[in-house]
């Protein structure tokens, strides 16, 4: 089975002026590259992954670039640039020129509007992005579901996957309104999500009991062709380890036929980020 890591991440603590991570999260307070992932990658037989931006500036995005040009287990690259700005497109353009480039996120989950998404200023940026093939991560929390939803409706031709099932509050045991927001998310068929990130959600003493209604609804909305698995590492590290998660997902998702775990752990992924 081909597997791919459809998000992680790679950062030098030098280039952060003190954005996240704080020192206090001690596991990841300190630079991962690719020298770092690789091992990881070919123990558990990872052929690809496309790396995500964890940082709201483009020399972050032409720093993820050229990572990705100089390791070819990267097969793609999610970036950044300032939606609203008057230049959007201009500014997406140029980033777009690179080919490894799949798609931008802003992140949402940390701007004070929660209804930011669903401007319809974003529309100028949203026609380049379409123009260039790019894709849209939303990077939300719960209470962004309906914005969201607004904005989905608004750009039915922009492929959307939603990150880290938009973080439920797992370790609160909260399903609602979280259950009913992505359903009505995962209706609209260029909407689809990424079985990542959960276990920081969950907790550092989650398990698979913890886990198994959240996935289990994410596979119910989005189904076997429209769920696309990610490690989230190294964010990974505050909860668990590439193992543990993988194995975890492996035995959540052990009902799958063999077509259909091929499409989660790989397929979708390539499918959806254009990754030849």
């Amino acid at each position: 089975m081909m597997l791919v890591d459809a998000h992680q991440h790679f950062w030098r603590l030098a280039d952060r002026n003190g954005a996240w991570p704080p020192p206090d999260l001690a596991a990841i307070y300190r630079d991962f590259f690719p020298a770092d992932l690789a091992p990881l990658l070919a123990q558990h037989g990872v052929a690809r992954t496309v790396l995500v931006q964890s940082m709201p500036g483009e020399d972050d995005t032409r720093f993820m670039l050229g990572l990705a040009r100089a390791h070819t287990f990267i097969g793609g690259v999610v970036g950044w640039v300032d939606l609203k700005a008057p230049d959007a497109p201009a500014r997406i353009a140029a980033l777009a020129g690179d080919s490894l480039l799949k798609g931008l996120r802003p992140m949402l989950q940390d701007l004070e509007d929660d209804d930011w998404i669903a401007d319809p200023a974003l529309a100028p940026a949203v026609d380049a992005m379409l123009r260039h093939g790019l894709s849209f991560d939303a990077l939300v929390l719960p209470r962004h579901l309906p914005a969201l939803h607004a904005f989905a409706l608004r750009h039915p031709d922009l492929p959307i996957v939603i990150d880290h099932g938009a973080k439920p509050l797992i370790a609160q045991g909260t399903l609602e309104p979280w259950r009913s927001d992505i359903a009505r998310l995962a209706a609209l068929p260029q909407v689809s999500c990424k079985l990542s990130g959960l276990v920081t959600e969950a907790g550092a003493d989650w398990d698979l009991d913890r886990l198994r209604p959240y996935v289990d609804h994410l596979l119910d909305c989005f189904g076997p062709r429209r769920l696309i698995w990610g490690s989230d590492w190294p964010v990974l590290n505050l909860a668990a380890d590439y193992a543990r998660w993988l194995g975890a997902c492996a035995s959540l998702l052990d009902g799958l036929s063999g077509a259909d775990r091929l499409a989660v752990f790989g397929l979708n992924a390539l499918r959806f980020y254009r990754i030849d």
